[in-house]
């Protein structure tokens, strides 16, 4: 491969990450663009910003590109497409090492993923509702009039308080009646929160994961309130890293790399 360079292009529903690779396997760039409208755009912006950074990519490019994620189709210049499962699986071991279960709460879909030496042997997706995922809480926090760093914030503060619903709509009329009846900002901010939880915990059970070490990736890996909680519910050990949102398109890399 040209100048040894491997790129990892994970295009999702919410946020568009690339990483490149040296060589010797050390992440030397990351981009994080907003996926917007149109994958196909997208995928412009970062090949810009990569070129901006010194790659490129595509015919005249030096480096080898792997795309994944939601929108992999939509990246002209990548050498090859590989799975979301696939990558977030080598992703996660790369940066996190042995054996676990990878949960990534991305904006449409939650995936959990259990890995064995390195390899995907199980894994379950909630991909048919929105329930359990980043976008359920973009929808909650603009409800309460607040963004999403803050709902956690005010969820820290908050009391164990009940939202059931299984559905993202019927779960924001009951946050609609929570508000009318005066409940406190932070005690509904507290159910938001937990309604999450429960649904990955779930999601985590259908994968067959007991207790065990757990990864967390995606955009909510950056939530510390999250991650204590899902700590709590699943009985677990959550470790995450700054990476780890950039865990599809590093395990991307490492297959461009490798290639």
């Amino acid at each position: 491969m040209a100048d040894g360079f491997g790129i990892g292009v994970d295009i999702g529903s919410t946020a568009t990450k690339a990483v490149v690779l040296g060589g010797d396997g050390d992440v030397v760039a990351t981009v994080l663009e907003p996926t917007g409208f149109s994958s196909v755009d997208a995928a412009e912006r970062v090949r810009r910003a990569l070129r901006d950074r010194g790659f490129e990519v595509g015919e005249a490019g030096s480096a080898r590109c792997v795309a994944t994620g939601y929108g992999r189709i939509a990246v002209p210049y990548a050498d090859d497409v590989v799975t979301e499962i696939t990558c977030h699986g080598i992703g996660a071991s790369r940066l996190f090492g042995g054996d676990g279960v990878v949960v990534d709460v991305g904006g449409q879909d939650t995936k959990v993923i259990r890995l064995r030496g390195g390899r995907v042997v199980k894994f379950a997706m909630n991909d048919k509702c929105a329930a359990g995922t980043g976008r359920f809480l973009e929808i909650m926090a603009d409800r309460l009039g607040v963004s999403q760093e803050r709902l956690s914030a005010l969820a820290r503060m908050g009391s164990e308080t009940k939202i059931s619903s299984m559905c993202t709509v019927f779960a924001e009329s009951e946050v609609i009646s929570l508000i009318g009846r005066g409940v406190a900002r932070e005690d509904i901010a507290r159910g938001v929160i937990d309604s999450v939880v429960s649904r990955v915990s779930a999601l985590v059970g259908q994968a067959g994961a007991g207790a065990d070490r757990v990864f967390l990736t995606g955009g909510l890996s950056e939530n510390a309130f999250v991650a204590e909680r899902l700590g709590e519910a699943l009985g677990a050990a959550v470790v995450t890293c700054p990476m780890a949102r950039y865990a599809g398109a590093l395990g991307a890399a490492v297959r461009a790399l490798d290639s």
